[in-house]
């Protein structure tokens, strides 16, 4: 239901934009999905990195808070994160997931790694 693409190798202090797409869902069905980034680093358990409520709210973790920036556009089936000021301890496999109270849906993941 989900894909994620937009991950890579980057140097700290780097940025990079994954987008996650929903290219089986119809916008109106995307639009009243909670959106989430979800991230999880080698020995680590996952861990919730952003999310935008279908009403637009926005939450971010601390680790990420100022550096992050989550988005999405309902008409384009997309959710977005910006992320900038990158740092060693941001490598990990990042998955968009959708959720509403009926249930959820993940993405395959995409591998961003930083180099020190």
């Amino acid at each position: 239901q989900l894909q994620a693409f937009g991950g890579g190798l980057v140097q700290a202090g780097g940025s990079l934009r994954l987008s996650c797409v929903a290219p089986r869902m119809i916008f109106s069905v995307f639009s009243v999905y909670d959106m989430n980034w979800y991230r999880q680093a080698p020995g680590k358990e996952r861990e919730l990195v952003a999310a935008i409520r279908s009403g637009g709210s926005t939450y971010y973790g601390d680790p990420v808070k100022g550096r992050f920036t989550i988005s999405r556009n309902n008409s384009r089936k997309r959710v977005y994160l910006l992320m900038d000021n990158l740092t060693p301890d941001d490598t990990a496999v990042y998955y968009c997931n959708a959720r509403t109270a009926r249930g959820e849906h993940w993405g395959q993941g995409t591998l961003v790694t930083v180099s020190s």
